[in-house]
């Protein structure tokens, strides 16, 4: 039984969350991950500081980083649209160019074309 006379033992206090590093905010580490990723796989880079900036966003921060990624992630995208686009389109021209010209050795436009 406790005595009312008695003080109650102090509880003690909650332990504090760790201090963050200076400079250091939520998205940030992501930002830059998103950033060189979007210099090697354009549209993963563009998904991962799309989520960084979103982060950010929502802790009330800028994050340079992740929005630089945005950008690289979008022009390294419409990129590889362009070039897969170039190279499908001329595939189905020379496909078409040998589908009229037949099983040979031809001077198609400058270009010596194989076909067969």
């Amino acid at each position: 039984m406790t005595d009312p006379n008695v003080p109650a033992a102090p509880t003690p206090p909650p332990a504090a969350a760790p201090a963050a590093a200076p400079g250091d905010y939520p998205g940030k580490t992501l930002g830059i991950v998103g950033l060189i990723l979007s210099i090697l796989a354009a549209i993963v880079g563009l998904i991962v500081s799309a989520v960084a900036l979103s982060k950010s966003k929502k802790a009330g921060y800028k994050n340079v980083p992740a929005v630089v990624g945005i950008i690289i992630g979008i022009l390294g995208t419409i990129g590889w649209i362009i070039f897969w686009a170039v190279i499908i389109i001329g595939a189905v021209t020379l496909a078409n160019a040998c589908g009229e010209l037949g099983p040979g050795v031809y001077d198609y436009n400058g270009t010596t074309l194989t076909c067969g």
